[in-house]
C-alpha cells in the first residue's frame, strides 16, 4: 500500500475506536432504522471543503452528492446518465429532506477550468461545465468591483438553484412548503461561511 492508503487505514482504526465503538447506539440506530438526513447538500468534490466537517455533522445528518463545481444540472431525461439528478430525486423523493442546501466555496478549480479553459484535446470537465456557460456573462454584469472569479463561483450557486426549480418534483415540494432551498458559500480563507439571499442577490454572512 503507499504511503497516503495506509494513513487513511489507520484513521479508519482511530475512527473505530474514538467513535463506532463508543457511540454504538448511533450506528445501530442508523443500521436498524435507515437514514433519516437533516439536509440535503450538493457540494463540490474538491478535498478541502467536506459538508459534515463544515456544519460539526454525525453520520446520518447529511446526504451530501459531490461533484465538480457543486452544479445542477437542468431536469432533462435524453441523455443516458443522471448521477446527480438520480441523487437529488432519491433524497427528495425518497427520503423527504426538508433542506436542499447548494454549497459553493472561493478557489474553485471547476470553474477556474471554466474561465481559462482545460487544455486536454478531449476533457469531461470542459463538457461538464458547459452547463454553467451563462455564469460568466452574469457575472461581468453584477461583479460590481468583486473579484471575477468570486462571482462567478457564486453566480455558479445561483444558475444551480435555478436548476433545481426546473424540477417538477422540487418545484412542487417547494411551492407547498415541504422543502427550502439554500444556497451557501464558504471562502477558504477567511473561513467564513456565507448565505445567498434571494430579495437582493447578494451572499451574506451566515
Amino acid at each position: 500500500m503507499g504511503s497516503g492508503v495506509v494513513e487513511l487505514v489507520a484513521g479508519y482504526h482511530r475512527f473505530r475506536d474514538r467513535y463506532f465503538v463508543s457511540d454504538r447506539t448511533l450506528y445501530e440506530g442508523l443500521a436498524q432504522m435507515g437514514q433519516s438526513p437533516l439536509a440535503l447538500v450538493v457540494g463540490c468534490c474538491d478535498s478541502r471543503v467536506d459538508p459534515a466537517i463544515l456544519t460539526d455533522c454525525r453520520p446520518g445528518d447529511l446526504f451530501v452528492i459531490r461533484n465538480v463545481a457543486n452544479l445542477v444540472p437542468p431536469c432533462e431525461s435524453g441523455g443516458l446518465y443522471h448521477g446527480t439528478s438520480a441523487a437529488l430525486e432519491f433524497g427528495i423523493c425518497d427520503l423527504e429532506i426538508p433542506e436542499l442546501i447548494v454549497l459553493g466555496h472561493a478557489q474553485c478549480g471547476g470553474i477556474r477550468a471554466m474561465i481559462e479553459g482545460v487544455k486536454r484535446s478531449s476533457s469531461f470537465i470542459s463538457s461538464w461545465m458547459q452547463m454553467a456557460g451563462d455564469v460568466c456573462t452574469r457575472a461581468r454584469e453584477v461583479a460590481n468591483g468583486r473579484p471575477f472569479i468570486r462571482t462567478c463561483e457564486q453566480e455558479a450557486i445561483r444558475l444551480s438553484l435555478n436548476n433545481l426549480m426546473t424540477f417538477p418534483w422540487i418545484r412542487d415540494r417547494v411551492e407547498k412548503g415541504m422543502l427550502t432551498l439554500h444556497g451557501w458559500y464558504f471562502d477558504l480563507e477567511a473561513g467564513e461561511l456565507l448565505r445567498y439571499e434571494p430579495q437582493t442577490g447578494l451572499f451574506k454572512s451566515l
